[in-house]
């Protein structure tokens, strides 16, 4: 969705037109709900996470400073919203990436198979949220380091540099499993990309 439709969406909405916010939640849904998951690594919690962000921004939305990408806007509560929970949790650097659950629905399944390997996981685990967090929003969402900064209130200069160290960090971490794993030339493409 393009800046300007989005301007005129919120201009609808704060002008009387509420039902209009159904179509920002179906064109950023999807990617504030990945960004929870790999967060939390839990459905359940990044769907009630999602659902506390649309909120949050609906609440806030005559706040949002239009001179700023919406999408980092909403990025920014999810990621705050996140910590949160990880802090009410008191699980600063320990998140439950390597949970089996026995009850996983499909849309759980589908989600795990095309966002993480175990591999992934265990290197995951080895990042703070913070790291975490600059990995998925630099590699996976692919948002400029302005859009990062923006998003976590840090400095992007700072911010390209943690990346380079963060993706170093994950690339010595990651080791594909023997059994059905990846290749050593998957793992070397996957580091790269990361």
């Amino acid at each position: 969705m393009e800046r300007n439709e989005i301007n005129e969406l919120l201009d609808a909405i704060t002008q009387g037109a509420e039902n209009r916010y159904a179509e920002i939640m179906q064109c950023f849904q999807g990617r504030i709900f990945h960004y929870c998951y790999h967060i939390l690594g839990n459905q359940y919690e990044a769907e009630d996470a999602t659902q506390e962000v649309f909120i949050k921004a609906y609440r806030n939305i005559t706040k949002y400073n239009r001179e700023f990408p919406f999408a980092a806007w909403l990025y920014k509560i999810a990621y705050h919203h996140c910590i949160d929970l990880i802090r009410k949790r008191k699980w600063l650097r320990l998140l439950p990436f390597l949970e089996t659950k026995q009850n996983q629905s499909d849309i759980e399944q589908h989600i795990e198979n095309a966002y993480f390997s175990e591999a992934v996981y265990k290197a995951m685990a080895t990042l703070s949220v913070e790291e975490r967090t600059l990995l998925l929003l630099r590699g996976v969402e692919e948002k400029t380091y302005d859009e990062i900064a923006l998003i976590m209130n840090k400095n992007g200069a700072s911010l390209r540099k943690k990346f380079e160290r963060t993706a170093a960090k994950f690339r010595t971490a990651y080791s594909p499993s023997e059994k059905g794993g990846v290749t050593h030339e998957e793992s070397k493409r996957v580091a790269r990309e990361y």
